[in-house]
């Protein structure tokens, strides 16, 4: 197993660890995925043939144009291909298959898929299947140190398995200070995009002012509450101008739930 484990060292030197997804789970999720998207191209297919038969007096495959079979492929293709690309970017780069199995794509420097990376290995896709029933993907996943396709090499992407965030028996001081105070995740709204935007230097950040909460004096917290949210609240478009300390320290607080479901994580 050991083999399979590793360690990414970020630009603010902190060391994370994963373990690579290999053939096998990979198969399970693209399998998963395929038969679900089997469900939609059939109805995709029922639905355009209806819209298609109603705005003809004649059959639909028996028209002469080939227009509505371009259509057809066109729609096809963006569903098909659509999927793997929207899902793992705006759903932390799983899909429903890959959400199951327990998997997730990441970039090689350990943050989150980007735009650009999910569309590139995406579009690589049509190259990894060929020449038939993904044979070229599975031949470079099985053999490959890091079990990368071809469109993970150039994407610069890896498939991990899913880390879980770390249970514990006892609340924390912290996590009881949280549920005192009734916050909760739904407190703060944040957009993908802005999510996205904070990485590992914002999470050491917040993740330190939190376990310092309850050991610095009064006078000290209230510094450092006021000096982080001038620093963070900027980057998630939260004014700091005119909230009571306790606002502030509950927006900090908030924030430290959101980032820590991305962050903090227990193989």
């Amino acid at each position: 197993m050991n083999q399979d484990q590793l360690n990414i060292k970020t630009p603010e030197y902190v060391s994370i660890q994963f373990q690579l997804a290999g053939l096998g789970s990979r198969a399970a999720a693209f399998i998963i995925d395929q038969l679900l998207l089997m469900v939609v191209n059939i109805l995709t297919l029922v639905v355009l043939y209806f819209v298609m038969d109603g705005l003809s007096s004649m059959p639909f495959f028996l028209m002469e144009s080939s227009l509505p079979i371009a259509i057809t492929i066109i729609i096809l293709f963006i569903v098909n291909w659509g999927y793997f690309f929207a899902l793992e970017y705006f759903y932390g780069g799983r899909t429903l298959g890959k959400k199951l199995v327990g998997i997730r794509v990441i970039q090689e420097n350990g943050h989150s898929i980007t735009l650009l990376s999910s569309f590139i290995r995406n579009l690589i896709r049509i190259i990894d299947s060929l020449p038939t029933a993904y044979f070229l993907g599975i031949v470079m996943i099985f053999f490959h140190s890091k079990h990368k396709r071809l469109g993970d090499l150039v994407a610069g992407t890896i498939v991990v398995h899913e880390r879980k965030a770390k249970r514990k028996k006892k609340l924390t001081p912290i996590e009881k200070e949280i549920e005192n105070r009734g916050l909760t995740k739904n407190d703060l709204f944040l957009d993908e995009w802005t999510l996205k935007s904070l990485g590992m230097k914002e999470w050491k950040l917040i993740s330190t002012y939190v376990s310092r909460f309850h050991q610095v004096p009064f006078e000290e917290k209230s510094l450092l509450t006021k000096q982080i949210a001038d620093i963070l609240f900027p980057k998630i478009g939260v004014e700091v101008f005119g909230k009571l300390e306790s606002e502030l320290e509950d927006t900090l607080l908030v924030l430290f739930l959101l980032l820590q479901e991305e962050w903090e994580f227990e193989l």
